[in-house]
């Protein structure tokens, strides 16, 4: 990986890319960075063409060399933006006669594939806000209870269960055990989340339904009576933002649950309007599709237009019903957002996913849009609808397999069955083990193939309301290692309710645990919080970790070394398990002699070559704060090449 840091640089941060939101039609200015130093350097480098690939025909733009600044040289194009999705890449031409190619996969001595080239997404910008987000997620039932939801009467398919009382993860308990958590409780702990530093609140579904979560809803036009109805999440959204955090749904478009008014109108109603709004397998409106064969989800068909009327079209809408008065939430995470609108041949995700973002930024653009798509989610994650989504490859699963130990924990399933198997995201293989190299690889593998603006709107999460959490398999000491990770590296960081307790679980069912607010005092929570405080701390108060980019410096077995970069600052991490002693050869880290300790214990020093080296112990995770980079001014022009002119660089044109 030594090698890799001395190669070529470009992503997408403002250091490299002249526009983040270009409108097609829009003239924007590429950058490519090149270690020259003859001690760190590559090259040397004669020409450098950036090759695009507007409507699927390649385009080819000659670089203007602008100069060299601290032993890094500096090279600029300008493209038009063609296409919404617009791809290029960088083709070095050495003095040697060589031709090397960089793109978001890295640099490759044979040619590259266009998916995963960097890109340029024309439009559909996210909101300014964004850029300063901490995502903190709520299981509405189990975060807080005000003294109003002793008030209210249980409802008919609840299990009721005191604050204090052990999960039940065997069916009915599992769907049904009721805690009675509500919205004005979990307006009362906003002062916790504003102590932390959160800036939004994520929830999971709030509508009536015939669960403790809500996603088989009964209806999309109410609040829960249950939870405080409409008016008690009104006052939720008012106390949020005046703390200045956001708040952002959770509404299930695959599916609804069979007590839905819609579903009810079409079930064995065939002549019902809304029997297009689902897809049944006989004349008579009996059977039906459901999500993963769960009886109570019916799923819905999208190639109904009263269904996208109703639910995600126009100011009438679903969608539009809650970010407008007297609500205003700020955006939508969207669930099985991969599975909505597909159905063997049929495939009407992106119509339905553009559509429900254009009423959004028709009500206000200023929203965000999440997308849940917990495997490779890059065929959809191309910036047309999603900001970003919630996934677990490149990020939360390569964590948990570098820095969790397997154990082996009893625990019951849906039926009752005892098993004492490792739960690791849906995976029947289990969970790998991982050196920090390939943990480093599969982050770059899954975001590859996804544009830089929307890989910063992906969620970066250690656990959700899904999953296990991962301090339950954390191995010693790598909880603030992990912790770090997630404020460190592009994304969106997430803080699922709990966690910052030190609360464990072995599953998703288990991980829905009430929140032992009395227990908030005690030494060992006290001090769990205050990491998470620090951590998120450290993120909020060092830009180049939210807007800045990424370069790798160092990776090994046991090793992370990076740096987040911006003209104002830059942001060096060292995360280790098993330790590090690494030289990083001068011109890579500029600025490391005036490098000052943000978080935790490691060292960085000069050697009298100018090298830099990084020393940490056992397992470990820091931060130092460096100055920005300087770059010479960028070009104003770039040369279009013909065709034809590529044949001098060895290859015939495409």
């Amino acid at each position: 990986m030594m090698d890799a840091a001395r190669r070529p640089h470009h992503d997408g941060s403002p250091l490299y890319v002249s526009h983040a939101a270009p409108a097609i039609g829009d003239d924007v200015a590429v950058r490519l960075r090149v270690p020259v130093s003859p001690r760190g350097g590559y090259g040397p480098v004669e020409r450098v063409l950036v090759r695009s690939n507007p409507d699927h025909e390649p385009a080819w733009v000659e670089a203007s060399r602008d100069g060299a600044v601290d032993g890094w040289e500096w090279w600029t194009a300008r493209i038009v933006v063609a296409n919404p999705r617009h791809g290029y890449r960088f083709h070095l031409v050495l003095a040697d006669g060589r031709v090397e190619i960089l793109n978001q996969a890295g640099l490759t001595d044979i040619d590259a594939l266009d998916g995963q080239d960097f890109a340029l997404v024309a439009e559909n910008a996210p909101p300014a806000w964004m850029e300063d987000t901490i995502l903190y997620q709520i299981f509405p039932d189990r975060f807080a209870r005000s003294a109003a939801a002793d008030e209210r009467p249980t409802p008919a398919w609840a299990i009721p269960a005191a604050w204090d009382e052990p999960l039940d993860p065997v069916h009915p308990g599992r769907g049904h055990q009721f805690y009675g958590g509500d919205l004005d409780g979990a307006a009362e702990k906003l002062d916790h989340l504003t102590a932390l530093g959160v800036t939004a609140l994520y929830h999971t579904p709030i509508f009536p339904a015939e669960s403790n979560h809500r996603y088989d809803a009964s209806r999309f036009d109410a609040i829960d009576p249950v939870l405080g109805g409409d008016d008690a999440y009104r006052r939720l959204i008012e106390a949020a933002h005046a703390r200045g955090i956001r708040i952002i749904g959770d509404l299930t478009t695959n599916h609804s649950g069979i007590a839905h008014e819609w579903f009810r109108a079409a079930h064995r109603h065939p002549e019902a309007p809304e029997s297009a709004f689902y897809y049944f397998h006989d004349d008579a409106n009996e059977t039906y599709e459901t999500w993963l064969d769960a009886d109570t989800l019916p799923k819905f068909d999208w190639s109904s237009d009263e269904l996208r009327r109703r639910f995600v079209d126009g100011e009438g809408s679903v969608v539009a019903r809650w970010l407008q008065p007297p609500y205003g939430i700020d955006g939508w995470r969207i669930d099985v957002a991969n599975m909505t609108g597909r159905l063997g041949r049929i495939d009407h995700n992106a119509e339905v996913r553009q559509a429900l973002r254009q009423t959004m930024i028709d009500v206000n653009p200023e929203t965000l849009l999440l997308a849940e798509s917990t495997n490779d989610a890059a065929s959809d994650l191309q910036g047309d609808a999603w900001h970003g989504g919630m996934t677990y490859p490149a990020f939360t699963r390569g964590v948990w397999a570098w820095l969790a130990d397997p154990r082996r924990i009893p625990h019951y399933g849906f039926h009752g069955e005892l098993s004492e198997d490792m739960w690791f995201f849906g995976l029947p293989t289990g969970m790998p083990r991982y050196s920090a190299r390939q943990f480093v690889d599969q982050f770059r593998r899954f975001t590859s193939q996804i544009p830089w603006r929307v890989q910063r709107g992906t969620m970066s999460a250690l656990d959700t309301h899904d999953t296990a959490r991962f301090a339950t398999y954390a191995s010693p000491g790598a909880v603030p290692l992990a912790l770090g990770l997630s404020m460190t590296l592009p994304g969106i960081p997430v803080v699922y309710a709990g966690d910052e307790f030190g609360l464990e679980a072995v599953d998703g069912e288990m991980s829905r645990t009430p929140i032992p607010w009395e227990r908030a005092g005690e030494p060992e929570v006290a001090e769990r919080i205050a990491l998470y405080r620090d951590l998120i701390a450290l993120r909020r108060g060092h830009s180049a970790l939210s807007t800045g980019g990424l370069r790798w410096l160092h990776v090994d077995d046991n090793a992370v070394v990076f740096v987040r970069e911006s003209a104002d600052e830059s942001v060096l991490v060292v995360a280790t398990r098993g330790g590090v002693d690494a030289v990083i050869p001068a011109p890579l880290i500029v600025g490391a002699d005036a490098a000052q300790s943000l978080f935790g214990e490691a060292s960085v020093s000069v050697e009298p070559d100018g090298a830099v080296r990084v020393r940490a112990e056992g397992t470990a995770f820091a931060a130092f704060a460096l100055p920005g980079v300087s770059a010479p001014p960028a070009s104003t022009a770039s040369e279009d090449l013909d065709p034809e002119a590529f044949t001098a660089l060895g290859a015939p044109p495409e």
